[in-house]
C-alpha cells in the first residue's frame, strides 16, 4: 500500500467515518507488528490487523470493540492511558433522542472501554489511576465485587475524574463509598467526589450542613461537575443554597451558573438589594424567572445592548407603558442582535409598542419573529414581499397555531407574493416559503414531486394527508434520491426527518443492510424517539420468530451486549427471552430501556422484571423504567413502593393515562410522602387536575412560592381553592410589580373585588387570561376595569368580541359604555333596553326526565323576561 500523508493540522476537521477508514489503512500497512488488533472498518465490514503501539496516538480514540479483545493487561493499561491522555470527550449529549440519556459516551467507546477493563479480576487503586477515563467501562458488577472498599476510597481522585459515567454506575460507587463510612464532612470531601456526584441521591445532600454546600460551590473544579446533574439533584442543591442566604441579591451572586436556572422564580424578587448587572448576564434564566426582575433591570439601564440574552428574554408588557415607544424600540433591536426568543403574548404586545406611532422603515433591524404580527404592506417601507416572505420562512412559524386564520393567510399572501398560481413549487421558491412549505396541502408536495423533500424534512409534524403526499411521492422513485430499494444509509441520512412518515410499505423496500448501516453511524444524531427507530428495528428483524429451545452460544448476553444499543436487533423475541434466563437487568435498565426495543422485545423485558419483583417495584428501581411506565396496570401500580418526589416526577412526566396517574398520586400520598413544592412540579407538568379537593387542601400555601402551576385545565373548584392559597403565599408581595406575574397563573379563581383592584395596578393583562376568568367574575366587571386590566393590550378585545365569554359580557354592557372604550366594540345593549343574564345551570346527571321537569319550571321566567324585552323595544 502506497504511503498515506495526512496533515496534523486536518485530522481533527475529519469526520468520524474518515477516522476509521485511516485507522484501518494504517493498520494494514502495520501488518507485520508484535501484536495483532483488528479494527472494522463500518463502510466496507472488512477486519484489517495492527500494532497498537503503532497507530498514531490521534487514532487510538477511533479503535472499534473487536480491535482490543486480543490484548494482554500490560498492554490494555497502556492502551488506556494514551486514550486517556489522546481522546478528548465530548461533553454534549450524544445518541438518539433519549428520554434519559445515560452517559456521554458512544456504544463503541463504552464497548471499548468496558473490553478493556474486562481483563482485570480485581482493581487497585494503581489500576484505576492507569485505566483514567477508561474506568468508564466498569459494570456494576465489578464495582460492588472487584474494588474493596479502601481500595475505592484512595481511588477517589482518579475516579471523580472520569467523565461519562451513567446514573447507575455513579449511584453504585457513591452508595458502596458512604456504606463503607466515607464521610462528606466538608466542602472539600463533597468536592472530592468529582464527576461522582451526580451519584448522591437527593435525601443524602439533603443531609448534609448548609454550609458544606456553600465551601463546595466556592471551588472551581467542583462548579464544573454540576453542569451534567440531573434535575432533581439541581433543584436540591438550590434548595440548600438558597436556604443559607439572607436575600436574593446574595442568592444570584452566590448560585453557580450552572444551577441558576433551578431557582424558584419567587426567590427572585429584589428589593432594596439588588444585583450587579454582570451577576445577572452570567446566568442562564428561564423566560419566566427573566421576567421577575426584568422591570428593575430595564428602568435603570440605559445601554439595552450590555444585557444577555437570557436577562432580555425576559420583556414583559407591564414594562412596555414605562419606558416608552422609543425606549421600546432601542430594546427590540437589542433583542434582534442577541437573538432573543419571545413567547406569543410577548411579540403580541412588543408590536403593538414598536408601532405605536406608525411602521419603522427598518424592520429588518428587529426579531424576525415580530413580523408573524405584521403584513407585508406593512414591511413595504423596508423591503419588498419576496424579502418579507425570506424573513417570515426563518421565523418561529410556531407561535401562531397550526390551523389558526393568521397562519392560513401568511401562506395565501405567501403564494401570491412568489405567483405560484397552480400547485408546483420549485425549489427556488421553497427555499424562500422556509418554515411555511410545512403548511403546503397535499396538492402542492403531490404537484412539486420531490423537490419539497428537503424542506419538508426540517418539518416537526405532518397532517395525515400531507403524510400521504409525501409516501405517495417517496415511493413514486421520482426524486433525486431514486426509489427506496436503491437507497444507502447516506439517503436515509439526508432524509432522516420524514423517516417517520415511513409506514412499512416503503420500509420493507429500503435494503436491510442500509437500514443496519443507518442506526449504527447516523441514529446518534438523529431527532427520531425510540419509538419511531424501533419501527425500523422491526424492518430488520425477521417477520417469523422461532421458538428458541435455548441460548445460542453466540448471543450469551454480556456486558458488550449490554452496553450496545444495537442490541435490539441482534434478538427476535424468543431468542431474548431465553437468553435473560440468569441475567440481571437492575444494574443496566436505564441504559438498556433508551435502545430501539421492539414492542414485542420490551414485553420480554418487562416480563423478566414481574418475575424478578412479583411484590412489586422497589422505588430504586422505578426511576430506571422507562418505556415499562405505559404499559403498567392500575392494580401493578398500588403495589409500587415509592417514596421520592424526584421518582413521582419521573413517573408522572411518561405516565399518558389519567387512571395511572391518579392511582400513582394516591398511592404515593397514601405512603405518607407530602405534596410539597417537588411534589408539585412533578404534578403539574400533566396531571394537576386530577387532584381532588381533599387533597388540594393538604397542599401548604407556601409550596407554591417554589412553583409556578398551569390551572387553565381545570375545573372551577380547583382553580378556586388554588388561588385562595397563592394569594396567601404572596401576600407578602402585593406592593410589588412581581405580584402579578406571581398570581396570573391562579386568577381563574380571583373574585371580581380582587379584579377591581388589579385594575388599577398596570398589569397589561391578556384577552386570553380574561377570558379564562370565573364568569361571574368577569360579568361583573365594568368596562372601564376591564380597560384597567388589559392596558395596552385593550384593541385584542375586538378580535375576541364574537367568542364566549367575551361575547357575552359584550352583550351585557351598554353600548354607551362600550364606545368610551374608544376600540369600536360593538353588540352591546341600547339605551333603553332591559338586560336580561341568562342564568348558567349544570345538566343534570340523571334521567331525561329530570331535564324535562327542570325546563318545565324554569319556562314562566323566560317567558316573562322575553315579553318584558318584547314590549321595550
Amino acid at each position: 500500500m502506497g504511503t498515506l500523508k495526512t496533515s496534523a493540522e486536518m485530522l481533527p476537521l475529519l469526520p468520524r467515518l474518515g477516522f476509521l477508514l485511516l485507522v484501518g489503512w494504517l493498520a494494514a500497512d502495520t501488518a507485520s507488528a508484535e501484536t495483532s488488533l483488528c479494527s472494522s472498518s463500518p463502510v466496507n465490514e472488512t477486519a484489517v490487523c495492527a500494532s497498537v503501539k503503532s497507530l498514531p496516538d490521534r487514532f487510538v480514540c477511533y479503535l472499534s470493540p473487536s480491535a482490543v479483545n486480543n490484548l494482554s493487561r500490560d498492554d490494555a493499561l497502556s492502551l488506556a492511558h494514551r486514550i486517556t491522555k489522546n481522546c478528548q470527550l465530548d461533553v454534549t449529549h450524544r445518541g438518539i433522542n433519549r428520554e434519559r440519556a445515560p452517559s456521554f459516551l458512544t456504544t463503541e467507546e463504552l464497548q471499548v472501554a468496558s473490553s478493556l477493563v474486562s481483563k482485570f479480576e480485581h482493581f487497585t487503586p494503581a489500576i484505576l489511576r492507569e485505566l483514567g477515563q477508561v474506568a468508564v467501562g466498569l459494570s456494576v458488577s465489578d464495582i460492588e465485587n472487584k474494588i474493596s472498599d479502601e481500595d475505592l476510597e484512595e481511588s477517589l481522585p482518579a475516579l471523580g475524574e472520569v467523565r461519562g459515567w451513567n446514573a447507575d454506575q455513579s449511584s453504585a460507587i457513591i452508595n458502596k463509598l458512604l456504606h463503607s463510612g466515607y464521610q462528606i464532612s466538608d466542602g472539600q470531601s463533597l468536592a472530592k467526589l468529582g464527576s461522582l456526584v451526580a451519584g448522591l441521591s437527593s435525601s443524602t445532600l439533603r443531609s448534609l450542613p448548609p454550609e458544606v454546600i456553600l465551601e463546595a460551590i466556592k471551588l472551581p473544579e467542583f462548579v464544573q461537575q454540576l453542569v451534567t446533574l440531573p434535575p432533581a439533584l439541581k433543584r436540591t442543591f438550590v434548595e440548600m443554597v438558597s436556604s443559607s442566604v439572607s436575600h436574593p441579591a446574595e442568592l444570584v451572586k452566590r448560585i453557580p451558573d450552572a444551577l441558576a436556572s433551578y431557582i424558584p422564580k419567587a426567590l427572585l424578587v429584589f428589593e432594596d438589594e439588588k444585583p450587579s448587572i454582570e451577576d445577572l448576564n452570567r446566568k442562564m434564566w428561564t423566560r419566566e424567572q427573566a421576567a421577575m426582575f426584568f422591570s428593575d433591570v430595564i428602568k435603570t439601564e440605559p445601554d439595552f445592548n450590555r444585557l444577555s440574552q437570557s436577562v432580555l428574554q425576559g420583556y414583559t408588557c407591564a414594562v412596555a407603558n414605562e419606558i416608552g415607544t422609543e425606549r421600546v424600540q432601542q430594546l427590540a433591536k437589542a433583542m434582534k442582535k442577541k437573538n432573543v426568543q419571545l413567547g406569543e403574548d410577548q411579540l403580541s404586545c412588543l408590536v403593538k409598542m414598536v408601532t405605536l406611532h406608525g411602521i419603522p422603515k427598518d424592520l429588518d433591524s428587529y426579531p424576525k419573529d415580530l413580523l408573524l404580527f405584521l403584513s407585508p404592506s406593512d414591511y413595504a417601507g423596508t423591503g419588498s414581499c419576496k424579502q418579507y416572505f425570506a424573513s417570515v420562512g426563518k421565523a418561529n412559524l410556531d407561535l401562531l397555531q397550526r390551523e389558526s386564520s393568521e397562519r392560513k393567510q401568511l401562506l395565501l399572501e405567501a403564494l401570491a407574493c412568489l405567483k405560484i398560481s397552480g400547485t408546483q413549487v420549485n425549489e427556488e421558491n421553497a427555499e424562500i416559503l422556509g418554515h411555511l412549505v410545512c403548511d403546503l396541502g397535499e396538492e402542492y408536495i403531490r404537484g412539486s414531486g420531490g423537490s419539497l423533500l428537503e424542506q419538508l424534512s426540517q418539518c416537526e409534524s405532518f397532517l395525515p394527508d400531507q403524510e400521504e403526499a409525501i409516501k405517495s411521492v417517496i415511493s413514486s422513485g421520482n426524486t433525486t434520491f431514486g426509489p427506496p430499494s436503491v437507497w444507502s444509509a447516506s439517503t436515509l441520512n439526508e432524509l432522516g426527518g420524514l423517516i417517520p412518515v415511513f409506514d412499512h410499505s416503503i420500509l420493507q423496500k429500503i435494503p436491510k443492510n442500509a437500514l443496519t448501516l443507518w442506526l449504527k453511524n447516523f441514529a446518534h444524531d438523529s431527532p427520531l424517539s425510540r419509538e419511531q427507530l424501533a419501527t425500523i428495528v422491526e424492518e430488520i428483524l425477521p417477520s417469523r420468530h422461532k421458538r428458541a429451545s435455548g441460548c445460542p452460544d453466540d448471543k450469551k448476553i454480556t456486558e458488550a451486549v449490554l452496553n450496545d444499543d444495537l442490541m435490539p436487533i441482534m434478538y427476535t423475541p424468543e431468542e431474548l427471552r431465553a437468553c435473560l434466563k440468569n441475567v440481571s437487568l437492575e444494574n443496566h435498565l436505564s441504559q438498556i430501556l433508551t435502545y430501539a426495543f421492539s414492542k414485542e422485545q420490551l414485553a420480554v423485558l418487562k416480563e423478566n422484571l414481574d418475575q424478578t419483583y412479583p411484590d412489586g417495584y422497589p422505588d430504586s428501581l422505578l426511576s430506571k423504567l422507562g418505556l415499562f411506565i405505559n404499559s403498567a396496570t392500575v392494580e401493578e401500580i398500588k403495589r409500587w413502593r415509592i417514596t421520592s418526589p424526584n421518582t413521582l416526577a419521573f413517573l408522572l412526566e411518561r405516565l399518558s393515562k389519567e387512571k395511572q396517574a391518579t392511582a400513582l398520586i394516591e398511592r404515593y400520598v397514601a405512603l405518607g410522602n407530602p405534596l410539597d413544592a417537588t411534589a408539585l412540579k412533578a404534578i403539574d407538568r400533566k396531571h394537576l387536575c386530577l387532584l381532588n379537593a381533599t387533597l388540594l387542601n393538604m397542599i401548604d400555601s407556601n409550596s407554591l412560592k417554589l412553583v409556578s402551576l398551569n390551572l387553565s385545565s381545570c375545573s372551577q373548584l380547583t382553580k378556586d381553592i388554588l388561588y385562595a392559597k397563592a394569594k396567601r403565599a404572596f401576600s407578602d408581595q402585593h406592593n410589588l410589580p412581581s405580584y402579578y406575574t406571581h398570581i396570573e397563573p391562579y386568577l381563574g379563581g380571583a373574585p371580581g373585588v380582587d379584579l377591581r383592584a388589579l385594575s388599577k395596578d398596570n398589569v397589561n393583562m391578556t384577552v386570553y387570561t380574561l377570558a379564562k376568568l370565573r364568569r361571574d367574575s368577569l360579568m361583573s366587571l365594568t368596562p372601564a376595569e376591564v380597560k384597567g386590566l388589559l392596558g395596552v393590550n385593550l384593541r385584542d378585545l375586538v378580535k375576541w368580541q364574537n367568542k364566549a365569554p367575551i361575547q357575552e359580557w359584550v352583550r351585557t354592557r351598554k353600548q354607551a359604555e362600550l364606545d368610551k372604550l374608544g376600540i369600536g366594540l360593538t353588540g352591546g345593549t341600547q339605551e333603553g333596553y332591559m338586560i336580561v343574564v341568562t342564568p348558567q345551570f349544570q345538566p343534570p346527571s340523571s334521567s331525561a326526565l329530570g331535564t324535562v321537569a327542570m325546563a318545565a319550571h324554569l319556562l314562566p321566567a323566560l317567558l316573562l323576561s322575553f315579553l318584558m324585552t318584547m314590549a321595550l323595544s
